[in-house]
């Protein structure tokens, strides 16, 4: 059955960087979008990036633009977020989702609610506090 496990996360100070992994298996990771998304205390999901099958398009929120970088080892299985500039902000859960559908619509990562996936990890808690 499909899996995705993410890692990384930890408790870092202001400034920091992180990388966080999620390893897929279960299904033909290198056929299919995947993203990153996110649930801070007491909110709901957000976008956090998105990247196509082969790693060749992205898109980001734009809190992540210039501080993020999203990217895939298809030969691992594997999708990565790399965090930079951490702020307090950026604490939350972080979630590595599978689009449910081979080809499906970009999601407005800026505005959109987070849809169209049919599975998510079970999250890596990322918390940035001094």
């Amino acid at each position: 059955q499909v899996q995705l496990v993410e890692s990384g996360g930890e408790l870092v100070q202001p400034g920091d960087s992180l990388r966080l992994s999620c390893v897929a298996s279960g299904f033909m990771f290198a056929d299919y979008m995947m993203a990153w998304v996110r649930r801070a205390p007491g909110k709901g999901l957000e976008w956090v990036s998105v990247i196509s099958s082969r790693g060749g398009m992205t898109r980001y929120a734009e809190f992540a633009e210039d501080r993020f970088t999203i990217s895939r080892d298809n030969a691992k299985n594997t999708l990565f977020l790399q965090m930079t500039n951490l702020k307090p902000e950026d604490t939350a859960v972080y979630y590595c989702i599978k689009f449910k559908e081979l080809y499906p619509p970009w999601p407005d990562t800026r505005r959109g609610p987070v849809a169209g996936y049919d599975y998510r990890g079970q999250g890596t808690q990322v918390t940035v506090s001094s």
